[in-house]
């Protein structure tokens, strides 16, 4: 996987300085097929796993996007990504390769829809505006710190765990599980549905996982539910979604994903040779790396990638424990004026200074500490009103669980 990664990362720079979030939200503001097919289309390459893509997606909606197109690009984005495509194809073959996108663009543009009949039922409610994110720098430097540290910073932990759990599959399960026991392959497809809706596996950490169950004798649709609903479901999207689009939003989310997953899974049992599938994939058509002329320059490139994983976790490292001292101090000189409340979906440092930079740019206030592991927002002012802390926060794309 190691060439293909390293050239989805360099796409995945080279896509943030092309088009930055500014770019996208001109996309999705409309109820319209047109606006809800450009948000899924826009998100199939980005490189944003259901972590990532909440605070985007909630934030474009609080800043006027359609819900349609909401939903549109949070159903498409974790799916796959340019990253995920490449490794899909090294790892899977080709077939996989193309029928993931399509599969993310299908469902992604049939959950918006489905979510401007929402909008639309509800009389479509005017969202509030909110300034985004500054645009990232248009320079090569910050395509390849994106590419090359921030985004293998974001997944190359989720990366190393589906290897791991892959690697772990490969030995425990026999050879011939899923053919001597499981013998229906609808039955199959139902076991990775229940197993991946509430779980979260991120778009390349389960291509490992999914070759090696193929491996075993899984059928494709079955590999296929678990490398589309695997990304694009968790329990905390779920949450997320729910408190901040409301309970009709989530089930047509959820309705477009399920269904999606299985309509596709059925697709490829019934209609697509198996053979196209298993020939593709490389460790099922007995090719050895000694009969490859690019052997050499896989292991160059695996020798790279694990250096830059390192470097990942080393900066990772320092700038938590700079962090964690610039707290403290900050929390030492808050004396007066002190206000906490509860925020739940910051999940990584992005979240954390998202919230921090937003809260910060109210009047009246002068320190805000979040703390992700807590789930605390700290808050210095002389004057606060919880509701003004309360909107800034859900328009961020979190949900506030009031003052403590």
């Amino acid at each position: 996987m190691s060439p293909y990664l390293l050239l989805g990362f360099l796409f995945a720079g080279i896509l943030r300085v092309v088009f930055p979030g500014q770019v996208i939200t001109r996309y999705m503001g409309k109820t319209s097929f047109r606006s809800v097919f450009n948000a899924a289309l826009l998100g199939i390459p980005m490189p944003l796993c259901s972590c990532g893509v909440l605070p985007a997606g909630i934030g474009f909606y609080k800043n006027g996007a359609s819900r349609g197109s909401t939903i549109s690009f949070l159903i498409s984005t974790p799916q796959t990504g340019v990253d995920s495509i490449l490794a899909t194809y090294a790892l899977l073959g080709l077939p996989l390769a193309i029928i993931r996108p399509v599969m993310a663009l299908i469902t992604g543009v049939f959950g918006g829809l489905l979510g401007n009949r929402i909008e639309l039922a509800e009389d479509g409610k005017a969202h509030k505006q909110q300034s985004g994110e500054d645009e990232p720098e248009r320079t090569v430097k910050e395509m390849f710190r994106y590419g090359f540290v921030e985004l293998i910073q974001d997944i190359s932990k989720w990366l190393i765990i589906g290897m791991l759990v892959a690697a772990l599959l490969a030995v425990l399960i026999p050879a011939d599980f899923f053919t001597s026991t499981i013998s229906n392959d609808y039955l199959g497809m139902l076991l990775m549905l229940l197993a991946s809706v509430p779980l979260y596996i991120c778009a390349t950490g389960s291509i490992p996982i999914a070759a090696v169950l193929l491996m075993k004798g899984l059928s494709p649709g079955a590999a296929l539910v678990l490398l589309m609903a695997g990304p694009a479901t968790n329990i905390a999207t779920m949450a997320v979604i729910r408190g901040a689009m409301g309970r009709k939003t989530l089930i047509a989310y959820l309705v477009s994903i399920v269904g999606g997953a299985v309509f596709f899974g059925i697709l490829v049992n019934e209609f697509l040779p198996l053979e196209w599938i298993t020939r593709a994939i490389p460790s099922m058509s007995h090719t050895h790396l000694h009969e490859q002329p690019t052997g050499w320059f896989k292991w160059v490139s695996t020798a790279v990638l694990l250096l830059l994983i390192s470097n990942g976790f080393f900066i990772k490292f320092i700038s938590r424990r700079k962090s964690r001292e610039f707290d403290r101090k900050k929390r030492e000189a808050m004396e007066t004026g002190i206000y906490q409340y509860r925020v739940e979906g910051m999940t990584c440092d992005h979240c954390k200074s998202t919230v921090e930079n937003g809260l910060q740019k109210l009047e009246g206030i002068s320190e805000v500490l979040a703390d992700r592991e807590s789930k605390l927002v700290t808050v210095q002012a002389a004057e606060l009103a919880d509701n003004l802390i309360k909107d800034t926060i859900e328009n961020l794309g979190y949900s506030f669980k009031g003052r403590v």
